[in-house]
């Protein structure tokens, strides 16, 4: 029986141990803290269950116009707070009951190369061990990366996992970082009452987004009071009397901005401290360890998987990848497709694509047609009254193939799924439009967008 040990025990690690179980080998899987690993404990999960809260609070406020008269409409912080924990708990408790009912062995603890073949494993009590697993399947995560801005350490500078646990809602809140986790937080606090400004270096918000639907979020979360800085450099972060100062350039121009609390939301990087790589032939660098499209190092017995390699850090990611090693570790083949991967970003309206952006065809505009459907024209999106927003297609001319797929509206991280669909089946413009979308719901928004990219929208002009 083929044994494969497995370092993490996050949406990589976990997913891959069961994988790897429902294969055939025999699994240990080593995970330090908590399973579930940023995702579930202090990621993904808690930050949507704070964002579901904020979203039902601005709901309930917004009622009147629909009808429905709420009186003393308010929040428990203490309860959203435990609600999001109960969450996270449930959730990590599965993940455990999963991995015990394949047979895989977890022990809690570290593990670190001693060399190409052999993991020193020290368990939570101080008990060492070593292991000669055939395979190993590196799935260590990532933590907050942190700039080098002076006055950066202070208590009140927070990470995202600091940013998820607070006592209460900040009267100030400071973002530096206007990426998906700086607008997830800033989305959150606003909702609550908090007076946000993000600070972000980038000419525009969520860079790696579709800017056009990126613009459009901006718009929007500024009518909705955060205030945005784009193009703004953070000099120095230090105290003065009961709050922060945070000093920044912007245009040429120094200015402080006041807060109760900072956030650091400038992305994460592969965490890799105690692995023992170096004690290893493995090829990495600093960024994060190097794989081929099968998840493989340059080791033929050891993969890696998720956010320590440093590139698309999402959960999803982590969980494809992890099915793809575990896989090729059972002497299977199967290789990572990244054009499907879709990015989400959970704010008010929720912001997702998949593919290329108009920015990627940027210079080959006459190559491409691009379809776009306003939420404003949609039946659902005015039901809920959620009418900012747009579904954007974009096409190869000459084979109607989609290339991407971009929308900002309600349940757009839940919608997006059909695009990553279509790319992933090479799916044309036509195909999406002989596909009957129900009515009346958000996603027939997708078949209007993918008229409008051959000039024949229904229920747009």
């Amino acid at each position: 029986m083929t044994h494969i040990a497995i370092i993490g025990g996050g949406p990589g690690g976990y997913v891959a141990a069961i994988r790897a179980a429902q294969l055939g080998a025999q699994v240990t899987l080593i995970e330090r803290e908590k399973l579930g690993g940023t995702c579930l404990n202090v990621g993904c999960i808690p930050t949507k269950a704070l964002l579901h809260s904020a979203e039902v609070l601005t709901e309930a406020k917004n009622s009147e116009s629909i009808g429905l008269l709420i009186p003393d409409i308010g929040f428990d912080w203490t309860k959203i707070q435990k609600h999001k924990e109960q969450i996270s708990t449930k959730l990590a408790g599965g993940v455990k009951g999963l991995l015990k009912a394949n047979g895989v062995k977890i022990i809690t603890g570290t593990a670190q190369f001693l060399n190409n073949t052999t993991l020193l494993i020290t368990e939570k009590s101080g008990k060492t061990d070593e292991l000669q697993p055939d395979k190993i399947i590196i799935a260590s995560g990532s933590i907050p990366a942190l700039p080098p801005i002076p006055g950066i350490d202070h208590p009140n500078c927070l990470d995202s996992t600091g940013a998820l646990s607070l006592d209460h809602v900040p009267e100030r809140l400071v973002i530096i970082g206007g990426g998906v986790i700086g607008v997830e937080m800033a989305s959150v606090y606003n909702q609550f009452g908090s007076k946000v400004t993000i600070v972000e270096m980038q000419p525009g918000i969520l860079p790696l987004m579709d800017s056009e639907l990126a613009e459009m979020l901006r718009k929007k979360l500024v009518r909705d009071g955060v205030e945005i800085l784009t193009g703004a450099q953070v000099l120095s972060v230090q105290a003065d009397d009961n709050q922060m100062m945070v000093k920044i350039k912007k245009d040429g121009n120094d200015r402080d901005i006041a807060g109760e609390k900072v956030l650091v939301a400038i992305g994460r990087k592969a965490e890799l401290t105690g692995l023992g790589l170096e004690n290893t032939t493995i090829n990495w660098e600093k960024k994060g360890i190097i794989v081929n499209p099968q998840m493989q190092t340059n080791l033929e017995n050891v993969y890696a998987v998720g956010d320590c390699l440093g590139k698309t850090m999402l959960a999803h990611v982590a969980s494809q990848q992890g099915e793809i090693a575990a896989e090729n570790a059972m002497g299977h083949t199967a290789s990572y497709d990244e054009k499907t991967n879709p990015s989400c970003v959970y704010t008010s309206p929720e912001f997702a694509g998949v593919g290329l952006t108009q920015e990627d065809i940027r210079g080959h505009e006459r190559d491409y047609s691009i379809g776009r459907f306003p939420l404003a024209a949609n039946g659902k999106s005015l039901i809920m009254g959620h009418t900012e927003g747009m579904v954007k297609i974009i096409t190869h001319k000459k084979y109607k193939e989609v290339v991407g797929v971009h929308i900002l509206g309600p349940r757009a991280t839940d919608l997006i799924v059909e695009g990553a669909l279509a790319l992933r089946l090479e799916s044309t413009v036509e195909e999406i439009i002989a596909t009957i979308h129900a009515h009346p719901t958000v996603g027939e928004a997708i078949k209007e967008a993918a008229l409008a990219a051959e000039n024949r929208a229904i229920h747009w002009k």
